[in-house]
């Protein structure tokens, strides 16, 4: 839980109600008014817009890597800064409605975010194999479909929490194919601020999306070169294509170290001499919420 000083925030997130989102926006903002929202694009749009204080929004998982729309729409189209990132482990579940619970083995169709299916695929293709795969916008979203279909033998990917909310059975218990699942969420706000180290992992961490100069040989080299001789600790380094053509990139970085300490000042400037373009989306600390 992040102990924020100011009261009666608003905190968009990536819903609807139940998602792996909402449990984490709830672990962090516990006490503040939470606005469920459709995309991911809409919700970084109420952050910029002011229509809301925060949003939370996934980044990566551990089995199925970055979620693209976040880092794009953060680099091609919001001026946002990360005032915290959270780690929640993810648990999948098989469920169906009530009425179907004796005949789950005959499940026609299985509905659920694109992310859920693929962290499920072994067990899917063993147990399943035939069985058509539905992608939908979030796993809550598939839940509540279920649960307004108790005439069809179909079933939803999801956390528990969505199975308690819409009334669900439960059948089959964490089918995620690999045990260490987990998501990343970022905070994302309007100005470069940071949520409080209180409760959280204390070690601040600065996120970079750096485009290299033109046609320079060596040019991902020199930056990395840059970080290395300051002993500046990368935890992630990412390619994300430009949209300008093919074989341009801009690249994403999370560095272990605050903006604001010698190092990393001295690094941004080396690194603007050398021709990149460097935006930083702050310093910040990371929570885990509860499970």
């Amino acid at each position: 839980m992040v102990k924020y000083e100011e009261k009666n925030q608003q905190i968009a997130y990536l819903g609807p109600e139940a998602s792996f989102t909402y449990l984490a926006t709830k672990s962090l903002f516990p006490d503040d008014s939470l606005l469920p929202c459709a995309t991911i694009p809409e919700c970084i749009e109420a952050v910029s817009d002011g229509k809301v204080n925060f949003a939370v929004v996934p980044l990566e998982n551990t089995i199925e890597g970055t979620v693209p729309m976040t880092i794009d729409y953060l680099y091609h189209e919001a001026e946002l800064f990360i005032a915290a990132d959270c780690l929640s482990k993810i648990k999948q579940h098989l469920m169906v409605h009530k009425s179907q619970k004796d005949n789950w083995q005959n499940i026609e169709e299985i509905y659920s975010h694109p992310h859920a299916l693929a962290q499920c695929h072994k067990f899917l293709h063993q147990r399943f194999g035939s069985v058509p795969l539905v992608r939908y916008s979030s796993t809550s979203a598939a839940a509540k479909l279920v649960s307004e279909t108790p005439e069809r033998c179909i079933a939803a990917i999801g956390n528990s929490s969505s199975a308690e909310k819409y009334g669900l059975e439960i059948v089959q218990k964490n089918i995620h194919d690999f045990q260490f699942n987990h998501t990343r969420f970022l905070v994302l706000s309007k100005n470069n601020m940071r949520l409080p180290i209180e409760n959280s992992e204390g070690n601040a961490k600065t996120t970079l999306m750096i485009t290299l100069p033109v046609n320079v040989s060596g040019a991902l080299h020199q930056v990395l070169s840059v970080l290395a001789w300051r002993k500046l600790d990368l935890s992630k380094i990412e390619s994300r294509p430009l949209k300008t053509g093919l074989g341009e990139y801009f690249f994403i970085m999370d560095v272990h170290a605050d903006e604001n300490d010698a190092m990393m000042k001295g690094a941004m400037e080396e690194l603007a001499a050398l021709g990149c373009n460097v935006k930083s989306l702050g310093t910040y600390y990371t929570y885990l919420t509860q499970e």
